[in-house]
C-alpha cells in the first residue's frame, strides 16, 4: 500500500511539475484590436475568408486609377507605416509610372488581426484576399523587405498565376533550407551573434518555447528581437535619416510580441514546406521578372548564401550593392531603382 501511495504522489508531482513549466512557456494572449482592453482601430481594413482582417494603407496615385498595383510585405518588427520602397519618393514618381503601392500589417502586427494557424501558404492566402478585396485584378506585383522576404517566397510558390513580377530587398535566409552545401550555410550560421544561434535553434527545434526563451531573463534571446541587432554604422545612419513618429513605433507591436516577433520567428527559422532552391520559374511567360536585392555587407542577412539561392535560380535578376548592409533601400535613389527595375523586367 506505503509502495502505491508513494507510486500516486510521484505520478501527481511530475504532472503539477509538468504542467507549471507548460504554462510558465504559454505567451499571455493577444490584445486584440477593436476589442475591449485592446488598441483602437485607425486604419482601413479588408475582412479575409476566414474573419480576420488585415490592416492597410496606400501610397501613390489611387490604385483605381493604376497602371501599376505593388502589394509590399514588411520586415520584422516594421508595421504598414515602413514602406522602404516608398521612402523620399516624391508623388510626381507615382504619377509618372501609374503606381500604387498596397501596404499592410502582418497578421499580428499594427492592426491586423493575429492568425495563430499563421503558416508560409496562410500568408499567401492573404495576399490573395487583400488583392481581391481591394479590386487590384487577376495579376499585381509583390515586394518584400527582410523577413517579409518569406511571404514572396511563399506567393511564388502557392500563388504565381496571380504575380506579375516580385522583389525581394534583403531578404531574411533560414540556414536549414534544403539545397544549401552543409559548409557554406554552416559558416554563415556560426558568423552570427551566440544568442541569434541559440535562438534559432530554438524555434527551428522546439518552436513551443520560443515565447520563453525570448522573455526570460536567465541569458539574453534573439538580439533582432530585442532591439540589438547587428546593423552597420552605415545602416544606423540611414535609419537616422528616417523621421521617427512615435504613434506609428506604438502600434508595431501592441498586439503582443508573441504573434507579432515571435510568431516572425517560427515561420521564418522554423522547418519550411519547400525550399526555394526547389522552385522553378514562376513567372516564366516574362524574362527575369523575380528580383533580389542584397548588400554585400549586410551582418544580418549573410551575402555568401543570398549569392548562391541567386546561382542555382537562374531566372532571378540579382542585384548586389557594394558596401551595403540591411538598410540600404533607404538610400538615395534606392527605391526608385528597385521600382524602375522591378516594372521594367516584367514588360521588357
Amino acid at each position: 500500500m506505503r509502495i502505491r501511495i508513494r507510486k500516486v504522489a510521484v505520478i501527481l508531482s511530475t504532472v503539477i511539475v509538468a504542467t507549471w513549466i507548460y504554462q510558465s512557456h504559454l505567451p499571455p494572449s493577444p490584445r486584440l484590436c477593436g476589442f475591449p482592453g485592446g488598441p483602437r482601430i485607425t486604419a482601413p481594413r479588408v475582412k479575409l475568408r476566414d474573419g480576420r482582417y488585415l490592416a492597410y494603407k496606400e501610397i501613390g496615385v489611387p490604385r483605381e486609377n493604376a497602371k501599376h498595383k505593388i502589394i509590399f510585405v514588411h520586415g520584422f518588427g516594421n508595421a504598414r507605416h515602413d514602406v522602404v520602397i516608398a521612402y523620399r519618393l516624391p508623388q510626381k514618381f507615382f504619377e509618372e509610372l501609374g503606381v500604387c503601392i498596397i501596404s499592410f500589417d502582418r497578421p499580428g502586427y499594427g492592426e491586423s488581426d493575429p492568425d495563430p494557424n499563421r503558416t508560409l501558404k496562410s500568408m499567401t492566402r492573404d495576399i490573395e484576399d487583400l488583392a481581391d478585396q481591394l479590386k487590384l485584378g487577376d495579376k499585381f506585383y509583390l515586394a518584400g523587405f527582410s523577413m517579409g522576404g518569406q511571404t514572396v517566397w511563399g506567393s511564388l510558390k502557392y500563388i504565381p498565376h496571380r504575380l506579375a513580377g516580385a522583389v525581394l530587398i534583403a531578404p531574411v535566409v533560414n540556414y536549414w533550407w534544403d539545397g544549401f552545401p552543409a559548409n557554406l550555410s554552416e559558416e554563415a550560421f556560426h558568423k552570427q551573434f551566440p544568442e541569434d544561434k541559440w535562438a534559432q535553434r530554438v524555434v527551428h527545434y522546439i518552436p513551443w518555447l520560443t515565447y520563453w526563451w525570448n522573455t526570460q531573463k536567465f541569458f539574453p534571446g534573439s538580439s533582432v528581437a530585442a532591439g540589438r541587432a547587428a546593423l552597420s554604422a552605415e545602416d544606423y545612419r540611414l535609419l537616422s535619416t528616417v523621421p521617427y513618429i512615435a504613434e506609428h513605433r506604438a502600434q508595431v507591436i501592441q498586439q503582443g510580441q508573441y504573434e507579432s516577433l515571435h510568431r516572425d520567428m517560427i515561420i521564418g527559422f522554423g522547418k519550411w514546406e519547400f525550399s526555394p532552391m526547389e522552385l522553378s520559374n514562376p513567372i516564366p511567360d516574362k524574362h527575369k521578372a523575380v528580383h533580389i536585392w542584397q548588400g554585400d555587407d549586410d551582418a544580418l542577412v549573410p551575402v555568401t548564401l543570398q549569392r548562391y539561392i541567386a546561382q542555382k535560380l537562374d531566372w532571378i535578376q540579382y542585384h548586389e550593392i557594394p558596401g551595403a548592409g540591411h538598410m540600404f533601400s533607404l538610400a538615395n535613389g534606392m527605391p526608385e531603382a528597385i521600382i524602375r527595375s522591378l516594372l521594367h523586367a516584367t514588360t521588357s
